[in-house]
């Protein structure tokens, strides 16, 4: 926050006092004062009283404090009077009451929330980043994980206050409600954290909401952000994610866009380019031509990873009936199952046309 709001504050108050007020922060030092030459000090040493007062007025060394509202383990703004008289904790008392009303008013336009809102939604320039991280005093260059968290029921709206709820810290996790009824949770998360602990977190969350009732929901995650610039791409991965696996991963309910794999790159092709590949990989026969049998039969050889023996155990048939079968595909197709590159082919063609099927589009 810029020290000159508070100056504002200050001076008008030197108006109305002999004694000299002003503000220090959460490091010490004198963002204002009535008297200006004091600006810059360093006072540390009356960090840890303030801090000590848990919010309550105190006075040390001919001097009172009192926190800012907004501070948690530790203040960030507190003011401060010359003297420890009771007129001095009354102008102090003043000091406080008026320099939080204008702590208020700047936050209510310039809050936390609403400057990661806008780096999210692309709706602030890179050079700005960092000075209004600066003034906000939202540390810039931690990782964070990015998580949107959208309900399954067309219409219904994921609960801003259960989310919030599960992460209480607001000095460094930030929940926001986007658009039609999603919510985005942006994560501090420790230094060298992976795929792994993200998944963690966004499991925790999806299983809170579906025990506790509140609703089915999908959590996309996007890559670790390691500064601020970077989590609108994050958030756009995480959007990404969900509509990837509504069409691929339409049992998960947690979906990390570093695992979406192919599906990835299936999704930003253009359809015409997805109808043209379906045409030239089935020339014999088109791929509707395949029933619901042999199309199981290919999903378990696949999910066996092209051994035959295993999947025809788990099929419960004999070998020589699935070496049949996977002779029927061949006739039909012109793709031999066994070879890997064949079937590379044809598991991408099967996904193409899942992802055709979900944009209504019949090949």
């Amino acid at each position: 926050m810029s020290g000159r709001i508070f100056q504002n504050v200050v001076l008008q108050l030197k108006e109305n006092t002999d004694r000299t007020v002003g503000v220090i922060d959460g490091e010490g030092i004198v963002i204002a004062c009535s008297e200006l030459s004091m600006i810059g000090q360093r006072w540390t040493e009356y960090v840890q009283v303030v801090n000590s007062a848990s919010g309550s007025m105190i006075s040390s060394d001919g001097k009172t404090f009192k926190a800012l509202n907004g501070w948690s383990n530790q203040f960030d703004y507190a003011a401060f009077a010359f003297g420890d008289n009771e007129i001095s904790k009354t102008v102090c008392a003043m000091a406080t009451v008026a320099l939080n009303a204008a702590k208020s008013y700047y936050e209510e336009k310039h809050d936390r929330g609403s400057f990661i809102k806008d780096i999210i939604s692309d709706n602030i320039m890179l050079g700005d980043i960092y000075m209004r991280a600066k003034e906000l005093r939202v540390t810039a260059d931690v990782p964070r994980g990015v998580f949107v968290i959208r309900s399954l029921k067309k219409g219904e709206s994921v609960p801003t206050d259960v989310i919030q709820n599960l992460f209480p810290d607001r000095q460094n996790d930030f929940v926001l409600s986007i658009g039609e009824g999603d919510v985005v949770l942006i994560r501090q998360m420790p230094e060298g954290s992976n795929v792994k602990e993200l998944n963690k977190i966004a499991a925790f969350i999806e299983e809170t909401l579906r025990s506790g009732g509140e609703s089915t929901v999908v959590v996309g995650i996007g890559t670790i952000a390691i500064h601020l610039r970077d989590l609108a791409k994050s958030y756009k991965e995480a959007q990404i994610a969900i509509e990837v696996g509504k069409v691929f991963d339409t049992e998960k309910y947690v979906i990390n866009y570093e695992n979406l794999g192919i599906g990835r790159l299936i999704y930003q092709l253009p359809t015409t380019l997805c109808e043209m590949f379906l045409q030239e990989v089935f020339k014999k026969n088109p791929i509707d031509a395949l029933d619901k049998e042999t199309l199981f039969t290919i999903h378990k050889f696949f999910e066996n990873n092209l051994n035959v023996s295993e999947t025809a155990r788990k099929l419960f048939v004999h070998r020589n009936t699935l070496v049949y079968r996977l002779e029927k595909i061949k006739k039909l197709t012109g793709l031999d199952l066994r070879e890997f590159d064949d079937a590379i082919t044809f598991k991408v063609a099967l996904m193409v046309k899942k992802y055709l099927t979900s944009r209504g589009i019949d090949s």
